[in-house]
């Protein structure tokens, strides 16, 4: 009371005899406005006002076709194409020719694991190659003699009938000539079949000459598709092994690197059972991963995996990235917030007003928030809620966006009371 006192004298005119002039009398005005808001604080604080914190309603624009906010949900950020890559068989690396960050396409050379074994068994089935080569000409070379005995024997058979019907020859002499002639048949039967196992013979070593480059060509670790190393899991001098599908990048011992296609990246998310029914094929959605949160991603839901998990009662929901940088990396915790989609003839960027959880309370049955006034009272404001999405509720209805809300409001406090703001005002 005595600071208001010492104002009030302060303003007190001296006694004149002119006519005060229009400058005097809006110093004057100006003294009064101020003296009232001096003993309307007062008043205020004499009256045990409640203090609150106060928060600011936000607006945002819905981009695109999609509507406001339905619900969130959290995740990562994967690649759709990915790949453990192993050698297919066991050996020792010799030769690795990338590193993490490494983009490659499908068939660049990624390592190469140690070969002499391989190409010594290579050059003995050659060798052998050539020793059954060199059997399949002799075998070649005696059937075309046991052919041409045979021709001659059957000859010589011939003039021995002839002649013996003739009467000029003698029944040895025809049998003799029948003797040749089976002899000769059966060298021909004996010819052939060696020339058949020398084919066989020659068919298993060239077989012995495919697989022992297969090996050789196994040594050599191709990429499957185009991608970018994520992972590099072996150096030179280490032993791989062949890799059983579906290991996990992080524990799978003996492969040689993993590898992730960044053109394929998407969202990986865990709805809640109860929230499922909400969602529909191509819904359209909003990315956020925690390392940039100020960047949004468009992305649209692809597929919802048809089975939950028991244990954490959710369902899997994979979502399409539409925009892409070089700043999203696999593996990454995401935020994905599907929004409702927009009714036919609604313009493609309307504002969405957003207020925090806490700034709205139930009463009577209806959602209200308290909106501060520059006289420091409240007043009640009846909404009409959307979704919560974040813990920031969406207001359909109420609000313009500009509002200064009290956070957390007292139970007590209704329409008309005055508050006392903390320091910091709004946030």
């Amino acid at each position: 009371m005595s600071e208001l006192k010492k104002q009030l004298e302060a303003l007190r005119l001296e006694e004149q005899h002119t006519r005060p002039s229009r400058r005097k009398w809006l110093v004057l005005g100006a003294a009064l406005v101020a003296v009232g808001g001096a003993v309307a604080a007062w008043r205020v604080a004499a009256g045990g006002a409640p203090e609150v914190e106060t928060v600011r309603a936000s607006v945002q624009q819905a981009r695109g076709s999609a509507g406001s906010p339905l619900l969130t949900a959290s995740g990562y950020v994967v690649a759709r194409r990915k790949a453990v890559v192993s050698a297919k068989i066991q050996g020792r690396l010799a030769d690795l020719r990338v590193e993490e960050g490494s983009r490659v396409r499908e068939g660049d050379v990624i390592a190469r694991l140690e070969s002499a074994d391989y190409e010594a068994q290579l050059a003995r089935a050659r060798a052998r190659v050539g020793a059954v080569d060199s059997q399949a000409a002799s075998a070649e070379a005696r059937m075309a003699r046991a052919d041409a005995d045979l021709a001659e024997a059957q000859r010589q058979h011939r003039v021995a009938e002839k002649l013996l019907a003739e009467g000029v020859g003698t029944v040895d002499a025809r049998d003799a000539a029948r003797s040749r002639l089976a002899i000769a048949e059966t060298a021909v039967a004996q010819a052939r079949a060696d020339r058949a196992q020398v084919g066989g013979d020659l068919a298993q070593a060239e077989a012995d000459v495919s697989y022992a480059r297969a090996l050789l060509q196994n040594t050599v670790i191709k990429a499957p598709f185009g991608g970018t190393v994520v992972k590099k899991m072996a150096e030179v001098g280490e032993s791989v092994a062949p890799i059983p599908p579906g290991v996990n990048i992080s524990t799978s011992s003996g492969a040689v690197v993993a590898l992730a296609d960044l053109d394929t990246l998407e969202a990986e998310v865990d709805v809640s059972e109860s929230n499922v029914a909400k969602l529909h094929d191509q819904q359209p959605a909003e990315v956020v991963v925690e390392a940039f949160p100020d960047r949004t991603y468009r992305a649209v839901l692809r597929q919802v995996i048809p089975t939950a998990d028991r244990t954490k009662a959710t369902v899997m929901v994979k979502v399409t990235l539409l925009d892409r940088d070089d700043l999203l990396k696999p593996e990454m915790s995401a935020k994905v917030t599907f929004l409702e989609r927009a009714e036919p003839g609604v313009a493609e960027s309307r504002p969405i007003v957003m207020v925090p959880q806490e700034s709205v309370v139930t009463r009577d049955g209806r959602a209200q928030v308290f909106e501060v006034r520059q006289d420091g009272t409240v007043r009640a404001r009846p909404i009409e809620p959307g979704s919560t999405v974040q813990g920031r509720v969406v207001v359909r209805r109420g609000l313009s966006g500009s509002e200064t809300l009290v956070t957390r409001p007292p139970d007590t406090l209704k329409d008309g009371d005055a508050v006392r703001v903390r320091n910091g005002g709004a946030r």
